[in-house]
């Protein structure tokens, strides 16, 4: 394509992703605007065709966060309505059976009732239109359906902004008669708040080294249904998590049910993916494991109404890389501060936000045009609760990952006795690289789906509302297109082809009878998993055209 002339528009602060760290972080900055009585300008960019359509999560919600964004929010009407009223933990033994643990030796941050602090079953997609109504009312802009493409640098390299990506660009890589050219959004500063495995972030992070002194990210894919169930079963609040069956012991993960509002249960799987074997499909697993009869019990006569996946960044503290870098931030599931003893990410993630938040404010408050590096932030965030939480949980994952889901929940519940006491631990192998060679295993014979506890893939691709304009390049980019026949599918049997969610890859026979990879990439519902578990790190999903993509419910 020719070079193009581009329209542009300044702001103070660009907020890539309206998730709940960008959109925290976009009402923080125009709360301390309003009360300086000063004016400011932010953008929130989100690439799902509305505001909540790209977002998953259990949730099980700690509004410690919102109660210092908005100390009123219920009347506000935040659609908190469902406290936890009842937890429960389990270890399901194999496909009969179960055992329920004691409430004394589960460790302390799994604990959802009692406290303080009244957690609450929620939509995560809800809570994200919800803030998003109260970033508007407060004067921040923002546009959905619009995908950020490019960071702005500067000759330096200084962040200056974002570049919305073209609509209307063929599979060609030619323009249509639709064609629009990506605008300019340049800033002071910009957040990136692009959720798990952000693709600008990717960059930001390898462009400036910021995870020169961190651990290698680990990841986990969540996978999750919504469900409408009969009234007799349905308990409004019943916490449920869980680990063991299906998964081995050299597969790490835990499972959830909750029980929801309006008579819905929200059932889902985690699986880390620093897995092992090449054959384990996180989809097959997530569905033979509602056969058990603990989970069955809940959603038999009932009726699935959703489904979704995304990764999850559950490295911790040791896994976070050093979040500012000249004109802008990492915050939220982009760098990492979830907490995954806590199964919980979006209270930290709302926190960043609004740390980073006060970091920018107070510098444009006191005249700086832009493009440093905010390091004041690292102090403020250190000093913080939810850096706090990250800190007294940074062994949990490595724990799990050397001494396995009991050997490793015995080390923690060990170190939370003692206070921290026990030495850090690490894990310093990616996820990618923990895969080992098919030769090691054999395929797995997972159950066919009943079509009403299990299901087919092409199902639950329908149940997630995604949509992707067909003629567009494809969003997933191969470094090496011969590279999954040649080397990954005689070494690995192509695991794509079993850790993506939704049918995205498939090796199928070409005219002359011999394998060919496709991408199906109408079907990708952006939950990066491919970007992090390719052995060969030759997949790199970058943003479609805006708009594309999942269109979640309450999920």
């Amino acid at each position: 394509m020719e070079q193009v002339e581009r329209e542009f528009m300044d702001f103070d602060v660009v907020i890539v992703g309206a998730g709940p760290s960008g959109l925290a972080a976009a009402c923080r900055l125009m709360q301390q605007a309003q009360d300086a009585e000063r004016e400011l300008t932010v953008c929130v960019v989100e690439k799902g065709s509305e505001v909540g359509a790209h977002i998953l999560s259990g949730a099980i919600f700690e509004p410690r966060a919102l109660n210092e964004l908005f100390p009123d929010w219920t009347e506000r009407g935040a659609p908190l309505t469902t406290p936890a009223t009842r937890d429960e933990v389990y270890l399901l033994k194999d496909a009969e059976s179960a055992q329920k643990l004691p409430n004394a030796f589960v460790p302390k941050p799994m604990h959802n009732i009692g406290g303080e602090l009244t957690r609450y079953v929620i939509s995560a997609g809800n809570l994200c239109r919800w803030l998003a109504e109260q970033a508007e009312q407060l004067g921040v802009e923002i546009f959905p359906g619009f995908a950020a493409q490019e960071v702005l640098h500067d000759d330096d390299g200084t962040v200056r902004g974002i570049l919305i990506g073209d609509m209307g660009i063929g599979a060609d890589g030619q323009p249509k008669d639709s064609h629009m050219p990506g605008m300019e959004l340049r800033a002071k500063y910009t957040l990136f708040a692009e959720g798990s495995r952000g693709h600008l972030g990717k960059r930001l992070i390898g462009r400036f080294d910021l995870a020169k002194d961190s651990d290698p990210q680990h990841y986990g894919i969540g996978l999750k249904e919504l469900w409408d169930v009969p009234a007799d079963k349905h308990e409004p609040g019943l916490v449920l998590h869980g680990a063991g069956w299906p998964l081995d012991k050299h597969t790490h993960g835990g499972w959830f049910l909750y029980h929801a509002e309006n008579q819905q249960v929200v059932v889902g799987l985690i699986i880390d993916l620093s897995y092992q074997n090449p054959y384990l499909s996180p989809f097959d697993e997530f569905q033979r494991m509602k056969h058990h009869p603990l989970l069955k019990q809940y959603l038999e006569g009932g009726s699935r109404v959703a489904y979704g996946a995304r990764a999850i960044t559950k490295g911790g503290l040791n896994c976070l890389p050093k979040m500012t870098f000249p004109g802008g931030l990492l915050i939220g599931c982009d760098a990492g501060t979830l907490n995954f003893a806590k199964i919980k990410g979006l209270h930290t993630a709302m926190k960043s936000g609004m740390v980073a938040a006060e970091s920018v404010f107070e510098a444009i408050a006191n005249g700086d045009e832009g493009g440093n590096e905010l390091t004041a932030f690292a102090a403020k965030w250190e000093q913080s609760w939810a850096y706090r939480e990250l800190d007294e949980s940074r062994s949990f994952g490595p724990a799990i990952h050397k001494y396995g889901t009991v050997g490793g929940g015995a080390y923690n519940f060990l170190d939370q006795l003692l206070g921290g006491k026990l030495p850090t631990l690490h894990d310093t192998t990616s996820d990618h690289a923990a895969l080992k060679p098919a030769s090691e295993y054999q395929p797995i014979d997972y159950p066919k789906p009943d079509g009403k506890l299990s299901f087919d893939k092409p199902s639950s691709v329908f149940l997630s509302n995604t949509n992707h304009e067909e003629d567009q390049p494809c969003h997933l980019k191969l470094t090496d297109p011969e590279l999954p026949i040649r080397d990954n599918l005689p070494k690995y049997d192509e695991p794509a082809q079993r850790y993506c969610p939704v049918g995205v890859y498939e090796v199928v026979e070409d005219e002359a009878g011999q394998p060919k990879f496709q991408i199906n990439f109408q079907n990708c519902i952006h939950c990066k998993t491919c970007d992090i578990k390719d052995p060969a790190q030759n997949i790199t999903w970058v943003a479609p055209e805006g708009g594309g993509g999942p269109n979640y419910p309450n999920m």
